[in-house]
């Protein structure tokens, strides 16, 4: 079955960059899945699966964000006996981008390629702004355009009063309540769909994701489940995966993340360079300026003016302290990050004097 590279979202961008790979045997197509370093790939022939060429490797093991990702746009070459590799990786035009677990100060790309990315939160049972914020955080430096998408609209009674209260929590961005029973804003959301353009969703178990990709793709192209005894969602989605749609464009469906570890990205960096802490707070970071002190901590600090718009009901306490909660966590990723790359540099002087005394010994 052959597949329009257009409808999946090639454009001239893509094909300039594709320029310096054209050759017999190469080819560009786009990441639906990635499973232990071997991707599925759709191309203008078909899918294929293709493993990483040596140089992807190595450009890995020096950078985890090298590693394609679904969504990303790839040169794949063929080889004799119809084995196929991943040369590169064409430039992203946005990346959701978060920090790995564990001790490495490292970045781990979950979907790229995104027009818009979707923050879905379910209304039933018990939503939580202050998971919303986060994952804002988080697709505000993504370089995409944000939205909030609030499912079971059919669950809850005053949904617009309590979609007015959570959209607070993305101030500025749009906000759809959906239900895949009624049909409520499901045209809405479709409307960020089309040809060409792609849609990410992120957000916790049982939100609700792979329900919405089923939806809108009319068939049935996520698996999933219903909520646990206790209301916590399942884990139905065990692979971040890209639906491409019979109408046109495509859906990124992620795996319900339970923790969302916020990456900092330094300008020049893949994707968009945003600082999408302070866009998700912007409200803040612009009341921030208005404080008497310019290194105010908005504790007790006189003439601060954040304490005084909590004071006067204008921005929660709860809000407040999550943006503080963020930015001590960001801060702490920031330090480990240029902590790593000082040893890095410590460790590549320590190689090249090395070299340089061998070569004095040989003269």
């Amino acid at each position: 079955m052959t597949t329009s590279l257009a409808s999946l979202g090639w454009d001239e961008r893509f094909q300039d960059s594709f320029r310096r790979f054209r050759r017999p045997g190469n080819c560009a197509g786009r990441v639906t899945r990635v499973d232990r370093g071997v991707c599925t790939v759709l191309t203008a022939a078909g899918t294929v699966r293709a493993s990483l060429a040596g140089r992807m490797l190595s450009a890995v093991a020096k950078d985890p964000l090298a590693m394609p990702s679904v969504g990303d746009w790839v040169v794949v070459r063929t080889w004799e006996a119809d084995r196929r590799t991943i040369e590169a990786v064409l430039p992203r035009r946005s990346a959701l981008v978060r920090h790995t677990a564990g001790k490495a100060a490292e970045g781990q790309a979950i979907a790229a390629n995104a027009d818009a990315v979707a923050v879905v939160e379910s209304l039933d049972p018990d939503p939580d702004s202050g998971r919303i914020e986060r994952l804002a955080a988080l697709a505000h430096a993504s370089g995409a355009e944000p939205l909030l998408v609030l499912t079971k609209a059919d669950m809850v009674p005053d949904v617009d009063l309590l979609a007015a209260d959570l959209g607070e929590a993305m101030p500025g961005c749009p906000v759809i309540t959906v239900s895949s029973v009624t049909g409520q804003g499901m045209e809405r959301l479709a409307g960020y769909l089309g040809d060409g353009r792609t849609l990410a969703l992120v957000g916790a178990s049982g939100a609700g994701k792979s329900t919405l990709v089923n939806a809108l793709a009319g068939v049935e192209a996520m698996a999933t489940r219903g909520l646990r005894a206790d209301g916590r969602g399942r884990h139905t989605t065990s692979h971040r995966a890209l639906i491409a749609l019979p109408q046109g464009g495509s859906i990124i469906d992620t795996p319900g993340l339970r923790v969302v570890g916020l990456f900092d990205r330094r300008p020049g960096d893949a994707a968009s360079p945003t600082d999408g802490l302070a866009r998700a707070f912007e409200d803040l970071e612009e009341l921030a300026t208005e404080c008497r002190f310019r290194d105010c901590r908005h504790d007790t600090e006189p003439g601060c003016a954040i304490l005084a718009a909590v004071a006067d009901g204008l921005v929660t306490t709860r809000r407040v302290d999550n943006w503080r909660k963020l930015q001590r966590e960001q801060a702490f990723a920031r330090s480990r990050a240029d902590a790593r790359a000082r040893a890095v540099d410590r460790d590549r002087k320590r190689k090249l004097a090395a070299a340089e005394r061998a070569r004095l010994r040989k003269l």
